[in-house]
C-alpha cells in the first residue's frame, strides 16, 4: 500500500510545526504571518534555485552518500539562504536575536518545503522512512542553520553597535561567522548518511532547545534595552518641551541652518525632531505592551505622525534633510522600531 498522503504530510509539515511554534514563543510578537509567509516563499524560490544549480549531482538523493552532498551542496545553499537574510539586515529589518531567529528559520522552512516537494515528485517510490527523516530531519537543520546565520550575525552586530553607536554601518565581513556556522552544522548532518535516524534525533533535539534558550536570554536582554531607550526617548521629549533641544548637537546644527534655508526650514526641522523622538518612545512602548500582552500603539494616531513626518521632510526639503541626519544619530534599532511601528499601525 502506497501512503502517498502520509509521505506529503511527514515530509512537509513538521518545519511548519515547528516555526508555528517558535513564533508562538515570541513574547513581542515582532513577526506577522505575512511576513512569515513572505520568507516562506523567498526560501522556497531559493530551494528552486538551488535544485537548478544541484541537479546534476542529485541522482543519489533523496539522502545522498557522495562528497557532494557532504562538502558542496552546503557551499551552494547556505550562502543562498543567507543572502535573503542580508538583505534584511541591510534593509534594518531585525531587531533582535529573536526574530533573527525566526527569520532565519522561516527561509530555512521554505527552502525545505520546496526542496521535498521536488523530492517527492521526483522519487514517489522512497519509502515512508525517507520522508520521516526529510521531514523531520533534513528540514528541520536546514531552518536550525539559517537561524544560526540570522542568530550569530545579529549578535555580533550588537557587539559592534555597542562600540560605535550610531556611526555603526554595516559591513560584509559581520555575516561571515554566522554564514560559517550555518555551512558546518549542515555539512556535519550530511555526514551521515548511514545514520539518518541518529541525525534526524539529534537535529529534533537540538535546534528546539537552542532556539528556547536564545529566545529566553534574547527576550530578558531586549526588555532591558526597550525600556532604557524609552526612558532616553522620554528625558529627550522632557527636553524638548523645556527648551532645552537647543543646547544638543542636533538642536545646534538646526539653528545653523535658518542661515542657508530660511527660518521656516528651521521650524520644521525643530517639529521633525519632536515627533521623530515622540514616536520611537511610542514604538518602543508599544513592543513592550505587545510584551505583557496588552495592544500596543493606537494605529489611527500612528499613521498620522507618519503622514505628518512625511509632511516635514518634504518641508525641510532633501538637501537639509540629508545635512541633519547625521546630527540625529539614529540607531540602526530605531530605524527598525520606526519599521515596526508602521507595520503593525498598518496591519491594523
Amino acid at each position: 500500500m502506497d501512503f502517498v498522503l502520509l509521505k506529503i504530510v511527514v515530509a512537509l509539515a513538521p518545519v511548519l510545526v515547528f516555526l508555528t511554534g517558535f513564533t508562538l514563543l515570541d513574547a513581542f510578537k515582532l513577526m506577522d504571518w505575512r511576513e512569515l509567509a513572505a520568507l516562506l516563499v523567498g526560501g522556497g524560490a531559493l530551494a528552486a534555485i538551488s535544485y537548478l544549480i544541484n541537479w546534476r549531482a542529485l541522482d543519489d538523493l533523496p539522502i545522498g552518500f557522495t562528497n557532494y552532498t557532504k562538502y558542496a551542496a552546503p557551499l551552494v545553499e547556505e550562502p543562498l539562504k543567507a543572502g535573503l537574510i542580508l538583505v534584511l539586515f541591510a534593509r534594518n529589518r531585525v531587531g533582535f536575536m529573536v526574530d533573527a531567529a525566526i527569520t532565519g528559520f522561516a527561509v530555512g522552512a521554505g527552502f525545505s518545503l520546496v526542496e521535498n516537494a521536488i523530492y517527492l515528485y521526483n522519487y514517489p517510490g522512497a519509502s515512508l522512512g525517507v520522508w520521516l527523516v526529510r521531514g523531520f530531519g533534513t528540514a528541520v537543520m536546514h531552518g536550525g542553520a539559517t537561524a544560526a546565520f540570522g542568530v550569530v550575525s545579529q549578535y555580533l552586530i550588537e557587539r559592534r553597535e555597542k562600540l560605535v553607536g550610531a556611526r555603526y554601518r554595516l559591513r560584509w565581513p559581520v555575516f561571515l561567522p554566522g554564514l560559517a556556522a550555518a555551512i558546518v552544522i549542515h555539512g556535519v548532518y550530511n555526514h551521515f548518511p548511514d545514520q539518518p535516524i541518529l541525525a534526524m534525533a539529534f537535529v529534533m533535539l537540538a535546534v528546539p532547545l537552542t532556539l528556547a534558550l536564545i529566545f529566553s536570554k534574547s527576550e530578558h536582554g531586549a526588555h532591558r534595552w526597550l525600556l532604557h531607550e524609552y526612558e532616553t526617548h522620554e528625558h529627550m521629549l522632557d527636553d524638548i518641551r523645556a527648551g532645552r533641544l537647543e543646547a544638543s548637537e542636533a538642536g545646534r546644527f538646526i539653528l545653523t541652518l535658518s542661515e542657508r534655508f530660511g527660518p521656516a526650514v528651521t521650524a520644521a526641522a525643530f517639529e521633525y525632531l519632536k515627533l521623530h523622538t515622540a514616536m520611537l518612545a511610542s514604538a518602543e512602548e508599544s513592543i513592550m505592551a505587545h510584551e505583557a500582552g496588552q495592544p500596543g500603539a493606537a494605529a489611527a494616531q500612528v499613521r498620522a505622525d507618519f503622514q505628518r513626518l512625511y509632511a516635514l521632510e518634504g518641508e525641510i526639503g532633501r538637501v537639509a534633510l540629508m545635512a541633519l541626519r547625521p546630527h540625529l544619530q539614529i540607531s540602526r534599532h530605531e530605524l527598525w522600531e520606526m519599521h515596526e511601528l508602521k507595520r503593525e499601525a498598518h496591519a491594523t
